[in-house]
């Protein structure tokens, strides 16, 4: 039987996402109005608010940009918050927007010289500990640097490519097609092999993300909110890493330290070593790869280290903005090693755009935010306490937020809060910048818990990775569990006493 329009409708409106979840947005949209103009515009923004939080917790059920937009889309039309405020909202984050745009982009075209760098680490370090700790300290250093999204991307593309190469032997496979996906024809032999190399590039993938958050929050381009934050308190990339540092040292020492003790006493599903036969198999494969290198792919890599090199200058002199230094990347990059197909290179902006389109969502959320006044309350409450306890206050409030809403909208509602305090003349300058500190650490740390407030979490999690190694939602919050005790715990000691 032919399906009626209305139910292709309703099937096609968010696609795959499940029916209760397709309703639940509807009646979003439907309550929405009533509330605004029937009740009260400020509880209708604090709904608003509400069930964007949803979508972003939901997000595997389906990617927040469609749901979020629809209300944010819903908001502004109905006058929560005009397109000029919208707009406003944007344009005075440019410099984060070019930062997804051009800077993702820019290192993706030196994933090559990462997995080098990767592949060198797995399989040169027999001891599991000082690998973990490597992977985390080499990912955390990238992402002070880099982007923490691309760093995860070369992390699951080294870890797909090794599982990849053994699932093959496994599965006595000697053609160039696999599915690597399917374990029917892995022999009795390598089963238990097998599981056990799922085990452990499990826990060092994990090692790896999370070290990625702990050098992300060290400098001004390691997170999209990390430049938001630093444009309005009007620091540069030294400042912004000298101001965070006595929360980010201490931290980073810490998540190093949980790192090697997880792995030590083989806690919560950290532990496993790679089976020798796993080890051999990878080691003959990196050494066909070298031997088999070309002078061109060679050549390729001297660019990419050239251009490491240049990047690392440029973000420490400040010499542009930084979503252009990434345009310089790209630019550079694709001249020298010959990428000049538009195909080619509109690839390097997949994984950038979408949740670029989702950071404008945001800014329009907290439009209707700052025209309703929705936070001023809390705000002004926190602001009315001793000082020294608004630090943790803000710190708390930020890591809980991010815990289940997307770290860059929790940081973007608080900063502006902050600032316009500031320009109230409510709090100083000094203050001010404590208060940013503290915000900045809430968002950054406290996310890890779940793949809700890490977009790099959130990346691995729906990557072709997951399934493969068996990472699911639940077993990746139990293994953040034990880094999320401890940055949580130190980095409110550090913006309590050390700031």
């Amino acid at each position: 039987m032919a399906q009626s329009i209305s139910h292709a409708l309703m099937k096609n409106f968010l696609g795959q996402a499940p029916q209760w979840y397709k309703i639940t947005i509807i009646c979003f949209l439907i309550i929405n109005p009533f509330v605004f103009f029937l009740n009260d515009p400020f509880v209708a923004g604090w709904l608003l608010i509400g069930e964007f939080i949803f979508t972003l917790a939901m997000a595997l059920k389906c990617y927040p940009l469609q749901p979020g937009g629809l209300l944010a889309l819903e908001a502004a039309i109905i006058g929560m918050a005009g397109p000029k405020e919208i707009y406003d909202q944007v344009a005075g984050n440019l410099e984060v927007i070019l930062l997804l745009m051009f800077m993702v982009a820019g290192i993706y075209f030196m994933k090559n010289l990462l997995l080098v760098v990767f592949t060198k680490i797995l399989i040169g370090v027999r001891s599991k500990a000082l690998l973990s700790l490597l992977f985390s300290l080499v990912a955390a250093v990238l992402s002070a640097f880099l982007d923490a999204l691309t760093v995860t991307a070369v992390l699951i593309s080294v870890a797909v490519g090794f599982y990849a190469v053994y699932h093959n032997v496994a599965s006595g496979n000697s053609g160039a097609k696999h599915d690597h996906g399917n374990d029917n024809n892995v022999t009795d032999n390598h089963r238990q092999d097998l599981e056990q190399f799922r085990a452990f590039l499990r826990s060092l993938i994990m090692h790896g993300a999370v070290g990625t958050a702990l050098g992300g929050i060290c400098t001004l381009v390691g997170e999209p909110q990390n430049l938001l934050i630093a444009e309005k308190a009007g620091w540069d990339f030294i400042t912004f890493f000298l101001k965070m540092a006595p929360v980010t040292m201490p931290t980073l020492a810490a998540g190093l330290i949980c790192c090697v003790l997880v792995e030590q006493f083989k806690l919560f599903g950290y532990g496993a070593s790679i089976p020798d036969k796993v080890r051999g198999i990878l080691v003959d494969y990196d050494k066909q790869m070298v031997s088999n290198r070309t002078n061109a792919e060679k050549a390729e890599l001297i660019i990419q280290s050239i251009a490491a090199v240049i990047l690392v200058l440029a973000l420490a002199f400040h010499v542009a903005e930084v979503g252009l230094v990434g345009l310089m990347i790209i630019v550079l990059l694709t001249s020298f090693n010959g990428i000049i197909d538009e195909h080619q290179i509109g690839h390097a902006f997949e994984e950038a755009l979408p949740f670029t389109s989702l950071l404008v969502v945001f800014f329009a959320i907290v439009a209707v935010i700052h025209e309703q006044h929705l936070f001023s309350p809390i705000t002004h409450w926190v602001l009315s306490l001793e000082p020294d306890r608004q630090l943790p206050m803000f710190f708390i409030a930020n890591g809980v937020l991010s815990m289940i809403s997307d770290n860059v909208f929790v940081a973007t509602v608080y900063i502006n809060e902050v600032k316009d305090a500031l320009l109230e003349g409510t709090i100083d300058r000094p203050h001010f910048e404590k208060l940013a500190i503290a915000i900045n650490a809430g968002t950054n740390l406290a996310s890890v818990a779940t793949p809700n407030g890490q977009a790099a979490f959130l990346f691995l999690l729906t990557s072709a990775l997951a399934p493969l190694i068996r990472l699911s939602y639940g077993k990746m919050v139990l293994m953040a569990l034990p880094y999320t005790l401890v940055l949580g715990s130190v980095g409110l000691l550090m913006v309590t006493y050390a700031l």
